[in-house]
């Protein structure tokens, strides 16, 4: 048997705000409401973020997306021009700049809550298959 990822619950303070805001960077669907409280990130035919209200103190998370070369400057155009500071390192300085140094392009960003963002185009984390 597979194992796949289904969903992820992602604490928020603002359960809509949060997700429509990574739906937007991402491109992809959300809706404000979906089973249960919560409000869905449909990521990928078989991936979906529940944001959900939480209480203080929020929970800080690590998410990374998978992305093509397109869906990356797609992605990092919007993240640019809504001003979100970016940086190179996943716990570096906002540097606005962009690693290149395993094999592909990497940036990380932080959402209102705290979460941290990362988005790839080559996994330094397992072979490509």
């Amino acid at each position: 048997m597979a194992v796949h990822l289904d969903h992820v619950l992602v604490p928020a303070r603002d359960r809509r705000a949060a997700a429509k805001q990574l739906a937007g960077l991402l491109g992809v669907p959300w809706s404000e409401t979906g089973v249960g409280p919560f409000s869905p990130v449909l990521v990928n035919d078989g991936l979906t973020l529940d944001f959900d209200e939480w209480p203080e103190p929020i929970p800080l998370i690590h998410f990374c997306f998978r992305v093509d070369e397109a869906d990356f400057d797609a992605i990092l155009g919007r993240l640019r021009a809504a001003g979100i500071p970016i940086r190179s390192a996943v716990r570096g300085p906002v540097d606005h700049r962009v690693d290149t140094a395993h094999g592909g392009r990497i940036v990380h960003w932080n959402e209102p809550d705290g979460h941290q963002w990362e988005m790839l185009t080559v996994s330094y984390a397992r072979a490509a298959t």
